[in-house]
C-alpha cells in the first residue's frame, strides 16, 4: 500500500499515511490544513539502488533490439546509464 508523507501547514507536525490513492484523495479533501511533505522526497535510497541496477542491465536493450528488427519498427535501443 502506498505511503504519503504529509505536514500540517501551521504546526509543521509530520505524519506518514498508508492508504490507497482514492482514500488519500478523500483524506486531502477532508483535511485541507495538511499538505504533502515535499521535503520527505519521493523514494528512499534503497528504492533508488534497485532502480539503478535495473537501468544498468543490458536485458532491456536486448528486448528493444529484438523489437527493432520487426518489419516497420522504429524502436531504438535504450542508452546505457552510468552512475
Amino acid at each position: 500500500m502506498p505511503t504519503y508523507p504529509v505536514i500540517h501547514k501551521e504546526s509543521k507536525e509530520k505524519k506518514e499515511l498508508s492508504m490507497t490513492m482514492k482514500e488519500y484523495d478523500q483524506w486531502r479533501k477532508d483535511n485541507p490544513e495538511w499538505d504533502k511533505d515535499w521535503q520527505a522526497g519521493v523514494a528512499s535510497a534503497q528504492e533508488l539502488d534497485g532502480w539503478r541496477g535495473e537501468a544498468n542491465s543490458g536485458g532491456w536493450n536486448e528486448i528493444l533490439d529484438r523489437a527493432s528488427r520487426q518489419p516497420g519498427a522504429n524502436v531504438t535501443k535504450n542508452r546505457d546509464y552510468q552512475f
